[in-house]
């Protein structure tokens, strides 16, 4: 199959290669461009731990003059994915929690100390779960910097817009609900309901699935899992579409 990848361009490169690999052909096209914050005035002084729930946290943390020290506290990561990543950063003493955000909450209250120092929550500026939130509700101290800020598209290429008018196109990877609301915004734009309706929409979640509802009637399925496992287990099938 010819598919669309819509991830930020470092994730997209990564997913394109697995792709081929399985015997697609892949072009990529960024909903989202991900600009990462410097940290200069990152805190973690007293610092007890990390929590990432975004690879794109850790990136920024890599840029910053503070990732020597940084690398040295233990981390909570959500999921295996920011997980493998935060390792191959150089992070010493990683804990893998659950794959979601709101799940991770409970993860790191069962193996933080309450009275023991600030935990240094690294996300976007948009977070999906309100995890600094809840965890001072449950006692903890927790600073927040914004380690990056996610920029929608506002413009789909000539080559793909062109593309989803020939018709050359069989499958578009949706892999978050944001990126799918910039993918029917951009398409409804050009005019190309009619031709994305054609289109098969390979989602991560059935949150994603749902913000293609602008598009109906269009062909979606979405993963068992929210991993990218399960996403590609999904193009592997050739599902028959929700409605």
């Amino acid at each position: 199959m010819r598919l669309l990848v819509t991830r930020p361009e470092q994730d997209a490169i990564a997913l394109k290669a697995q792709l081929i690999g399985l015997g697609h052909e892949v072009l990529i096209e960024p909903m989202i461009h991900i600009e990462y914050e410097p940290l200069d005035e990152l805190d973690l002084a007293d610092a007890q731990a990390l929590i990432a729930t975004s690879r794109n946290a850790l990136r920024a943390l890599a840029q910053s003059r503070h990732v020597t020290d940084a690398r040295a506290l233990p981390l909570y990561a959500v999921g295996p994915g920011t997980s493998a990543t935060a390792r191959a950063l150089g992070f010493e003493l990683v804990l893998q929690g659950p794959k979601d955000a709101a799940a991770l909450i409970g993860f790191v209250a069962e193996h933080a100390e309450v009275y023991g120092g600030p935990l240094v929550y690294l996300a976007g500026e948009v977070r999906a779960a309100d995890v600094g939130g809840e965890l001072r509700r449950l006692g903890f101290h927790v600073l927040e910097p914004v380690a990056y800020r996610a920029r929608a598209s506002d413009r789909l290429s000539r080559p793909i817009a062109a593309r989803f008018e020939a018709g050359e196109i069989d499958g578009v990877l949706l892999m978050s609900p944001q990126t799918a609301r910039t993918y029917v915004r951009l398409i409804r734009t050009l005019g190309l309901g009619a031709k994305a309706g054609k289109v098969m929409h390979y989602c991560l979640s059935p949150a994603v699935a749902r913000a293609l509802d602008p598009l109906a009637p269009v062909r979606r399925a979405a993963a068992a899992e929210p991993n990218m496992q399960s996403l590609l287990a999904l193009v592997a099938q050739g599902v028959p579409h929700l409605p």
